[in-house]
Parts: structure tokens; sequence; C-alpha cells
């Protein structure tokens, strides 16, 4: 069999997944060349970084500054940007670009792209898609420029800003710095525009084209509606407790001003959510600020967004599933919709399959890699989320550490039910059974 009958052979998920880990082969192969390092680096971290760039991740096992060269850096980048708005997406504006039709295959291929439920109106969205990704980084790598150019200069000021406005919207964390951004701790600025930036790439695609579109609240999606109020309630939640659990920890905020305090709170609350910036030290967090931050990088951020993580709707619908059940409703519903029965079981496969790709992570490092339980705990449940954050570990990963902290990065950014449903064995079957109760609880 030939290679174009087994690529015709192949479910959409399998053939994204294809052209997804070929991206990354090919991004090993680009950054392993001299011009792209300062310094020799080996295949398994050249790889690593491939695939953290790719999936939109951050972490790092060497330093993006001063590990890679410009031609380096901006391989990384423009990983970042393919993983970040994902492939199809670029290959629509491609084919239009070269005047192919884009068929029926090309449509099922980029609604599994964008995570969309119909295939109607995907091309559209792909374009509207690219068109707000590189208007908004353009506004942000404007608005940083004028920051940062009087800083740095304008070589090192400019390129930084390209480079953090693309990594920002794309929520995948990388920074040219070591210390990521803890030098602009009490920067407000700063603070405001990476915020705002990787907030709106993590908020959902969908969400953001159905404000545009609609204007009034009481118009809009329920998906829309759940991940607006969600997003507003959970980052106001998360910034009272980083405030309130490191308000006296010396080690991070404990000796800052309390405008600086609530800067820093703010911004280590919010990029949790997938996007893996930070201004404070991780590792000197409390651990009662560490599992609550673990907790938002396995949900994660919106669906068809830049970021990864079961996404929030997947956790609502969960929590209203149980408030249900709980009450005794009929029926799951909230903005006096109701949500399918299907929607929850979808919900529930993605969290469970989640859990166990990350437990079987946890399990493997515990064994191979020399760090506490927590630091282990947080470095895979960063990689699923495809957050960036590291209390450490990352630099220290032997080989078995860095292929497992690989592959949940892998399976973080194309989604378990994607990735469980390109390699199950899908069977039709025709026959219904009885039912019968079984005892839970």
């Amino acid at each position: 069999m030939n290679e174009k009958n087994i690529i015709k052979r192949l479910d959409p998920p399998q053939f994204l997944l294809l052209i997804f880990l070929t991206f990354i082969f090919i991004g090993t192969l680009l950054l392993k060349l001299p011009l792209a390092t300062t310094d020799h680096i080996t295949v398994l971290n050249a790889f690593f970084t491939a695939t953290s760039a790719m999936t939109v991740t951050g972490l790092i096992v060497v330093d993006t500054g001063t590990a890679f060269t410009l031609f380096g850096q901006i391989i990384i980048l423009l990983l970042i940007q393919l993983g970040g708005l994902g492939i199809m997406t670029f290959a629509v504006f491609i084919f239009l670009m070269a005047g192919r039709k884009i068929g029926f295959k090309e449509h099922v291929l980029i609604t599994q792209s964008l995570n969309q439920n119909s295939i109607g109106g995907v091309i559209i969205l792909a374009k509207k898609l690219l068109a707000f990704s590189l208007i908004v980084e353009t506004i942000v790598f404007t608005l940083l420029s004028i920051r940062w150019v009087p800083i740095l200069g304008w070589k090192g000021g400019l390129f930084a800003s390209l480079f953090h406005s693309i990594s920002a919207f794309n929520n995948a964390g990388f920074s040219t710095w070591s210390d990521s951004l803890s030098r602009f701790i009490g920067d407000p600025i700063i603070n405001i525009i990476i915020t705002f930036s990787f907030i709106l790439g993590g908020i959902g695609f969908t969400v953001i084209f159905d404000i545009w579109r609609k204007k009034k609240f009481g118009k809009f999606s329920l998906h829309t509606k759940l991940m607006v109020i969600g997003t507003i309630i959970t980052n106001i939640i998360s910034i009272i407790f980083v405030l309130s659990l490191e308000f006296d920890n010396p080690n991070t905020i404990g000796n800052l001003s309390l405008g600086d305090k609530i800067q820093a709170s703010y911004f280590q609350a919010l990029t949790p959510r997938t996007a893996g910036f930070n201004t404070l030290e991780i590792a000197s967090l409390n651990d009662p600020t560490l599992f609550f931050i673990i907790l938002l990088m396995f949900i994660g951020a919106g669906s068809a967004s830049t970021g990864g993580g079961i996404k929030l709707t997947t956790f609502l619908a969960l929590m209203l599933s149980v408030s249900s059940f709980i009450k005794k409703e009929s029926e799951i519903s909230i903005f006096q919709r109701a949500i399918t029965d299907s929607t929850v079981v979808r919900s529930l496969a993605i969290t469970v399959i989640g859990v166990t790709f990350v437990f079987i992570g946890i399990f493997i490092l515990d064994i191979t890699e020399d760090a506490s339980f927590i630091m282990i705990v947080f470095e895979a449940v960063s990689a699923f989320g495809t957050v960036g954050l590291s209390m450490g570990l990352t630099g220290d990963l032997t080989s078995v550490g860095k292929v497992i902290i690989i592959t949940i990065m892998v399976i973080g950014k194309v989604g378990p039910l994607t990735l469980a449903f390109s390699i199950a064995n899908h069977k039709k079957v025709n026959v219904r059974y009885a039912r019968e109760e079984i005892l839970t609880g």
C-alpha cells in the first residue's frame, strides 16, 4: 500500500495528529542546525523545544534567549504561530492564495482542527481567525514597542515586542528572558498588555466572533455566555486566592507594596489558564497556591482557542451536571437553555481521559525523576494544560522524563478526546442491548 492510500485511509483526527507531529519533526531538524543555536544542543532537547513551541506550552530545557540565535528564535516563533492558530487555519490561507478549491475532506479536517461541531461556515471562521489573530498581534506588538524600544533600543525592543506579542496571544509562555517577565512585576503597562493578549487568545475565537457579531449578552450563544461569565468569575476568584494566600509570603509578594502585590497577584492568577508567563518565582509559592494553580492549569482555556487543558466549558458542564443531579432536576439547564446529555458524556470522557494520561505521566515521572511529588505533579499538569509554568524541574528532567513531558504536551494540545479517536479502532455496532442498572456510589 503506497503512502497516498495510507493517508486517504486516515480519519480526520489521525490526519491532524500526523500533520502536527510532522511539523514538530521539521522544527526539530531546523533547531538542530548550527545556524539556530549558540552552542551544541542534543536532538532530544531540540525535539523538546520544538514540541513545546508547537503545542504552545512554554516549558524549556534550554534558555530560549541564550541557547538560540536570532534564526532559532524565529523558528520557535513560527512553530508557536502554527501551533497556536492551528495548521489547518494556515492551510486555508495557503489554499486560497494558490487558488485551490477546498473540498469536503478539507472542510472536515478544518472542523476538527477548530474544535467545531458543524462543517458549515468553518472556512469563513478560519479566515476570520487568521485575520483577527494578526490584527491583535500587531496591536500588542505596537504597544509593547512603545514601552520597550526606549529601554532596549530599536533592535532589541522591536524583536522583544514581536516575540512576546506572538507568544502571549498564542498562550505560549515563551520569553527571551530567563526570568520570564519577573523584571516587570510592578509595571502596569506590561501587566495589562500581556494579560489582555493571552485572555483574548485563550477565551476562544468563536466566543470573540459571537460577541463581535451579536453585541448584546442576551443574544449570545450558550457557549459564549458560559465562557464570558465563567472566565470573569474564575479570574476574580483566582486573583483573590493568590493575593490572600501569598500576601505575607516574603519569597513572593510579602515584601512588595500593596499596589505591586495586587499587580503581581493579578498577573500570576491569570497565567495558569495556559498563558505560562510568570512575574513571581513559582517554586517560592506556598503549597496551597501551587495546588490551586494546578487546578487552574488542568481546567485550561476555552474551546477553539490557543490554549490547552480540558477547557473551561468542559469543567462547567460537569459542575452543572453534578448540581442538577444533587437537586434531582430532570435536565441540566442554565440561562434558560438545556445542556444535552451528549455534551455531558463528552465532557466526562475528556476529563477522565485527561486525568488518566496525567496520572500515568505522574506515576512514571515519580519513578524516573529526583524531585518532590508536588514538583512532578505541577510539571505534568502544566504540560497537559500547555501552560509552561514550572517549579524548576524542566531543565533537570532525565531523558525518560523529557519524553514523558513531550507526550503529555502533545496530548494536551491535540486534546485527549481527539487522541483517543486517533488511536481507537472504530467499529460500527448495529445491535442494541437491554438496559440494566448497576449499583454506584
